[in-house]
């Protein structure tokens, strides 16, 4: 048995930039345990497994290690493949229906705009080792369902960490998003993100991770919206706007190979 699997860059227009995620739309009903092994075979930092039900698609997001409740680069690559290999029509929305309840995405021109929930933070102690793993001194430190969030002193900080991975995989969380104003021409804020808890030491680009840096810098800069860069090796851009419990995050795709699976 056969199936096709698509390897997209998200939150980028040009190839081995952003993040890479695995797509496959399936065309029978599988488990849990061998979507977790395609993750596995794959070893991006997220693979997408797509179900078509009567009023869009049931959507799973599996890291090489664990599944995972929200994923931002995974579902924006899972609405370009839809688009661009034709199961939806250019201008029809794309709905999900995920652990983190139902989401969308539409084309915005060149854009693919996903409405996700807001995840804001709250202010916490610094965990023990925290930290240490990371090596700054934090100027906030705060935690949301999912992550740890930091906040330090420049732009040159966060581009500048050598984290931990082995202390961090510690903390009992998916990961740690680091985020300071940018410095950078045409961005207001960037960041950096790491999961070794889920399997991945670094995310080159976690749109989820916005939904907790939306609010963050709301409160910060006093507005809504955003052009945020996350500085990981292979970087990315992420349009951001903070609507109530909503956040809305635009980003590009780019699909850069198509594999056909044998023996799955």
């Amino acid at each position: 048995m056969t199936q096709i699997i698509y390897q997209v860059d998200a939150f980028t227009n040009r190839p081995f930039a952003g993040n890479p995620a695995a797509v496959c739309i399936l065309d029978q009903p599988r488990d849990a345990a061998w979507m977790q092994n395609v993750a596995m075979e794959m070893s991006l930092s997220e693979t997408a497994f797509l179900e078509r039900v009567e009023d869009g698609f049931n959507l799973r997001w599996f890291t090489p290690a664990v599944e995972v409740d929200l994923c931002g680069h995974a579902t924006l690559a899972s609405a370009h493949i839809l688009w661009e290999t034709g199961p939806l029509a250019p201008a029809q929305e794309a709905r999900f229906h995920t652990k983190s309840g139902r989401l969308t995405a539409n084309r915005r021109g060149d854009w693919i705009e996903l409405d996700f929930p807001a995840k804001p933070d709250k202010p916490v102690e610094a965990p023990r080792g925290l930290v240490d793993a990371l090596g700054v001194t934090p100027l906030y430190t705060g935690k949301n369902a999912f992550d740890y969030i930091i906040e330090v002193d420049s732009e040159a900080t966060v581009r500048g960490l050598t984290p931990n991975f082995s202390l961090l995989k510690t903390l009992g969380v998916r990961g740690v998003m680091v985020t300071s104003r940018a410095t950078m021409t045409g961005y207001d804020f960037v960041s950096r993100f790491f999961a070794p808890g889920a399997g991945i030491d670094e995310d080159p680009v976690t749109g989820s991770a916005h939904c907790c840096l939306g609010p963050f810098w709301s409160k910060r800069l006093g507005k809504t919206d955003f052009i945020a860069y996350q500085a990981s090796n292979r970087g990315g851009t992420v349009r951001v706007s903070v609507t109530g419990d909503r956040v809305h995050l635009q980003g590009q795709a780019i699909t850069v190979m198509r594999a056909e699976s044998v023996n799955l």
